[in-house]
């Protein structure tokens, strides 16, 4: 079964900001997930959030500046991911996106 990835309002807008290569790097990456699933630790600086329940993150750009995406199962059972951030690393709230 394939999971079903989404994003959020914000994210959705924050992804069309994106420069093309990390847009493209963070739509592979979707794809990923759409056919494997959340667990993508073969990305950049792939791991989970410390203290929040099935959230992850990866870089999808290194370098200055450091493009981000986070993201969070929200039903396991019905393989839903939600995408709730992409954007530069220093902006990345990670207290409170998860």
């Amino acid at each position: 079964m394939v999971w079903d990835v989404r994003f959020t309002s914000k994210a959705k807008k924050q992804a069309k900001n994106l420069p093309p290569k990390v847009r493209e790097s963070l739509f592979a990456l979707v794809l990923e997930m759409k056919q494997l699933g959340p667990t993508r630790n073969t990305w950049y600086n792939y791991g989970t959030i410390k203290g929040k329940k099935h959230c992850y993150h990866c870089h999808l750009k290194k370098g200055k500046p450091t493009y981000v995406a986070i993201w969070k199962v929200t039903r396991k059972e019905s393989k839903h991911v939600e995408v709730r951030y992409v954007g530069t690393h220093e902006n990345a709230d990670y207290e409170r996106i998860c």
